[in-house]
């Protein structure tokens, strides 16, 4: 969602370092066990969750709710914390990537590394690219499993690398090149949005016609660029440079433009992974069976929840969140997507652009929500003191 996420991590490291400490769990959190028995060695393969699990995953306001706050809400530390950082980095975002890598440890979970090229993808170096491997090779030293999330949802036109694929697949190849070779037990995830509403016309960085990016975009060659053509293709790197596939999945409204509060509809959720959800009438492409299936990769959604405008009628808070829950989490999931191994939740109360409002997107601020919530989450997720660490 942008890297603001970021700059609120650091304010939890010393809640979190009261959870445990680095000679076991006395201080941990409900549902954990001693996350620093014997850790499994690290590397060269890169993490996923053991067979018929799905990681449980956080994106936290840290500022707001520190993960020791959060487990103790929820009963279970994340399987996966969910960190943002500008590439190039700052000083800054190298403190609060490193601090991350701290807190991943304490916890047991693996660290979801979303790396944000704000200054545009030509800025993403060969020397930048050595700074990231070693600050991620680093991290393995440590015991935390790392994937990385490079330029996500570039198949919109809300960020600076949006819709210019050449330029796109060429530095996502260059990064993973480079963690493939110099920290092999990392992972590369391939993440665009998932593609209702594509292709997101009106934002900044839209593709502009006539352009080089807009004649690759033009799949279906009609001198065009709209909902029929495919949002995924043009963007794909190629197999061997990517570990995990991924959408941002969010239940945003049913209208464009967003900020109702609306129930989503029936089978919203797997319809937009396995392609049968309607776009503007034209359904989007099997997101799952291409990818996912296809490439015998595993499948992550990397940011989910449900939108609630506080400053807006309609159904309520409780009810659209937990009519979107008990889709992510019905028991038809791991039966119809057994490939789908990673699902993290936004927890944020935040201002969001799109709707010019602020939107409550958390599930355990309110107790009656929270309390409904953890009731739902289902036995085949699996948290961090079951992913455990890794030892060199």
């Amino acid at each position: 969602m942008g890297i603001a996420q970021a700059l609120t991590l650091l304010a939890s490291s010393a809640a979190l370092l009261s959870v445990v400490t680095a000679g076991g769990s006395a201080g941990a959190s409900p549902g954990a066990g001693s996350y620093f028995s014997r850790p499994r060695p690290c590397g060269p393969t890169p993490p996923k969750p053991a067979a018929g699990k799905v990681w449980f995953g956080v994106s936290l306001d840290a500022a707001n709710l520190t993960v020791q706050k959060y487990a103790a809400r929820l009963g279970h530390t994340p399987a996966v914390l969910v960190q943002f950082a500008n590439l190039p980095m700052t000083g800054q975002d190298k403190t609060f990537v490193d601090q991350a890598i701290v807190d991943a440890r304490e916890i047991g979970s693996s660290l979801l590394l979303t790396l944000e090229p704000t200054m545009g993808l030509a800025a993403v170096t060969t020397p930048v690219v050595n700074e990231l491997v070693k600050q991620v090779a680093g991290a393995e030293a440590q015991g935390v499993p790392v994937i990385v999330r490079f330029a996500q949802e570039m198949n919109g036109t809300w960020y600076p690398w949006g819709q210019q694929p050449a330029a796109y697949i060429s530095a996502f190849r260059k990064v993973a090149d480079a963690i493939h070779s110099d920290a092999p037990g990392a992972a590369m995830l391939w993440a665009p949005n998932e593609g209702t509403g594509y292709p997101f016309s009106g934002g900044k960085y839209e593709a502009k016609p006539g352009s080089p990016s807009f004649k690759i975009l033009d799949t279906n060659h009609d001198g065009k660029l709209d909902s029929g053509d495919d949002p995924y293709a043009p963007y794909w790197p190629g197999r061997r440079y990517v570990d995990w596939v991924g959408l941002t999945i969010y239940h945003w409204g049913n209208n464009y433009p967003w900020g109702a509060n609306v129930l989503p509809p029936a089978g919203k959720f797997e319809a937009i992974l396995r392609g049968t959800f309607l776009t503007h009438g034209a359904k989007l492409p099997d997101f799952y069976a291409i990818y996912g299936v296809g490439q015998h990769l595993p499948v992550a959604v990397t940011e989910t929840s449900a939108l609630y405008n506080p400053s807006r009628r309609g159904a309520s808070d409780f009810a659209i969140k937990q009519a979107w829950w008990k889709q992510v989490f019905a028991s038809s999931v791991p039966k119809d997507l057994p490939d789908l191994r990673m699902i993290n939740w936004f927890e944020w109360d935040k201002f969001e652009q799109q709707t010019h409002s602020f939107i409550d997107w958390a599930v355990t601020d309110v107790p009656a929500i929270r309390k409904a919530f953890v009731a739902a989450l289902p036995s085949w997720l699996t948290y961090g003191s079951r992913s455990g660490l890794c030892s060199r």
